[in-house]
């Protein structure tokens, strides 16, 4: 105590502009930092009002969408369109599944790709690569996600689509599918795997490697048995923003996976997916304040509430089994 008034007096002497121990001690006002809090103020400020933007035009279009079908067909429009199997608003057809399957199934092959291949990776750079090893291949991982998507797509269609008819057969693969369509977003999206499960598995505590090996464990049993469900958490998040990301991608199957709304399970025939719809629609003589062009928010909103549906779900996991270390 007597070196703390022994410090605060001297401060005082020295700088006696002060006035005294409560105003040496008070908090001074610091202009600079204040700017910096409401520029990030403004910034968080301005992304929360943009995406409150974004939802109330595709629910104002929407609406506008499913007030037009109510109008064409009855009440049976809004029904229709969760169950229908054709898609067609022009003539009375809001059945949005086509699409919807088709994004689903494009995106579950694109899941079978990546999430082994990309989690192979992260643990290969996490538990086995050496640093030098790590500083060369995790840049290169990460240099897939620097080409443009549109070239990802043309790689599919005059690549993957001519391997897979060679192998399978050119009356069993269609020129244009969603199978081919599908490995190439897998491809795509395997350094997003690789680099976020790469950090969830790079941020568990290096003591439990250290008491896994001292019992006698090996790497390959300390990774699996130790390390991956330590990190399962974060792991989990990767693969959620992963999926995300290939539900929403949009040129690789606007040029591979074909166009026109098509209710069918095969990968090996064409299909459209929702992202795909809405790049062929809008490239075309499509009027202002149609009912196609409403239909493109209802299925934005339709691909909103997809990704809305993952978070929330990937935020509960991440909650439930998120490992706290001190």
């Amino acid at each position: 105590m007597e070196r703390y008034d022994t410090i605060v007096n001297e401060s005082v002497h020295a700088f006696p502009e002060t006035g005294g121990p409560e105003q040496f001690l008070a908090r001074r006002t610091r202009f600079g930092e204040k700017i910096i809090h409401t520029f990030l103020f403004l910034c968080g400020a301005i992304s929360i009002f943009t995406t409150i933007g974004i939802v109330y035009e595709l629910a104002s279009e929407s609406l506008n969408f499913f007030t037009r079908s109510l109008l064409q067909v009855g009440n049976h429009g809004i029904l229709d369109f969760f169950t229908g199997t054709k898609w067609n608003p022009q003539i009375g057809n809001f059945g949005i599944w086509p699409l919807v399957t088709a994004t689903l199934m494009t995106s579950a092959i694109a899941m079978l790709v990546s999430l082994p291949l990309g989690l192979a990776s992260a643990i290969y750079l996490s538990e086995y690569a050496g640093q030098r090893a790590r500083s060369t291949l995790k840049p290169i991982l990460e240099l897939l996600a620097g080409i443009p998507t549109v070239v990802y797509g043309y790689f599919a269609l005059t690549f993957m689509t001519p391997l897979l008819r060679t192998l399978l057969g050119r009356d069993t693969v269609q020129i244009f599918n969603t199978a081919s369509a599908g490995i190439v977003v897998g491809i795509l999206i395997i350094p997003l795997v690789s680099s976020l499960s790469e950090d969830a598995l790079h941020a568990v505590p290096r003591s439990l490697r250290e008491a896994a090996h001292a019992v006698g464990a090996t790497r390959l049993e300390t990774s699996l048995h130790v390390v991956l469900p330590a990190a399962f958490s974060g792991i989990t998040a990767a693969f959620v923003v992963a999926i995300s990301r290939a539900i929403g991608e949009t040129m690789i199957v606007a040029i591979a996976a074909g166009a026109g709304p098509k209710l069918t399970f095969n990968p090996f025939e064409s299909a459209e997916t929702m992202t795909g719809h809405i790049v062929r629609i809008s490239g075309g003589d499509l009027s202002y304040d149609s009912i196609d062009y409403n239909s493109i928010f209802a299925i934005g909103l339709m691909l909103f509430f997809m990704t809305l549906g993952l978070n929330v779900i990937s935020r509960r996991l991440v909650a439930r089994y998120r490992e706290v270390y001190e």
